[in-house]
């Protein structure tokens, strides 16, 4: 329950998405709810992103990884592995269904660093 609560408290906090972003592009399919992911290289050269959800619990998931991986370098967001959300002590306390959604936003917010890479946007240095 403690972790349910953590989740909706990050829900509460992750700054509003622009109604324009929730795109079919940016939205992250294989979850039972309805999820976009849109990410901001900025001058820096690292990615910012930003989330939105129809659903609280998932929208404190996708805020998860937005603290996770804002502020890191594209090759730094490719380069980490799913593991990581074992690791978290996560996986005992979802549902299968909000597992894999899990697992499919962070698979989505590589797919859409992958696509900066490939436009030459991301330099990959640290």
């Amino acid at each position: 329950m403690a972790r349910y609560k953590q989740l909706l408290f990050y829900a509460a906090k992750l700054p509003p998405m622009a109604a324009e972003q929730h795109k079919p592009e940016n939205k992250v399919e294989g979850c039972v709810s309805q999820v976009w992911v849109v990410p901001e290289l900025r001058d820096d050269g690292k990615i910012y992103w930003t989330a939105d959800s129809d659903s609280q619990l998932t929208k404190g998931l996708a805020a998860l990884l937005v603290l996770g991986l804002s502020g890191c370098t594209p090759a730094e967001v490719v380069s980490v592995q799913p593991g990581f959300i074992e690791m978290l002590g996560l996986k005992q306390s979802l549902t299968p269904s909000r597992n894999n959604g899990f697992l499919n936003m962070f698979l989505k917010m590589q797919k859409l660093t992958l696509g900066l890479l490939a436009q030459g946007n991301g330099n990959g240095s640290s």
